[in-house]
């Protein structure tokens, strides 16, 4: 190699931007690893770098939560369920009038009576129901869940005020079977 040679090589390495060095890039790579970023890219004096990490594996985790047992909301019956008529009339000693059951919450949410604060209540305390008819409309996640009867009968109480939030299993309403 010829002096002019040498000269030339330490002039291209003096104007290599540092970043292109192995010890910067691994410590580069370090640094980004550990602050979770994904790319990096520098350019200087016409020379580019770019450093692209893969994407971190999304793991799912499932954890098993104990079951409640009846009666574990606090002032609230167990809950049954719209049971059958035989079952209804047993009930007398859980405050229920005999041949009535609970109307209970099938899950967590905001409690309205009504379509819309406007509109007429789905059902009032007297009033006659059928299989299938909408008793109410249970809010979760801002979805509007229409909450059916699943038995014929008529509304004795409702337990709940509007806009109220319920818990999963908790009586709505006091159905007397017919």
């Amino acid at each position: 190699m010829t002096s002019k040679d040498q000269g030339d090589e330490r002039e291209t390495r003096s104007r290599t931007p540092n970043f292109l060095e192995t010890k910067e890039i691994k410590r580069l790579i370090g640094i980004l690893s550990a602050a979770g970023g994904l790319e990096l890219e520098l350019e200087d004096q016409g020379m580019r770098l770019r450093i692209r990490m893969p994407e971190p594996q999304s793991r799912t985790e499932f954890v098993g939560i104990p079951s409640m047992a009846p009666g574990a909301f606090p002032g609230y019956p167990p809950a049954t369920g719209a049971a059958p008529a035989a079952a209804a009339e047993a009930s007398g000693e859980d405050g229920l009038p005999a041949g009535s059951v609970y109307v209970n919450s099938p899950m967590v949410g905001t409690f309205y009576r009504a379509s819309s604060p406007d509109a007429e209540p789905f059902v009032g305390v007297g009033d006659r129901v059928e299989v299938d008819a909408t008793v109410c409309i249970l809010e979760a996640m801002k979805v509007m869940n229409e909450i059916k009867a699943e038995q014929a009968g008529e509304i004795v109480r409702i337990l709940v005020e509007n806009g109220e939030p319920v818990e999963f299993g908790q009586p709505l309403f006091i159905l007397k079977v017919s």
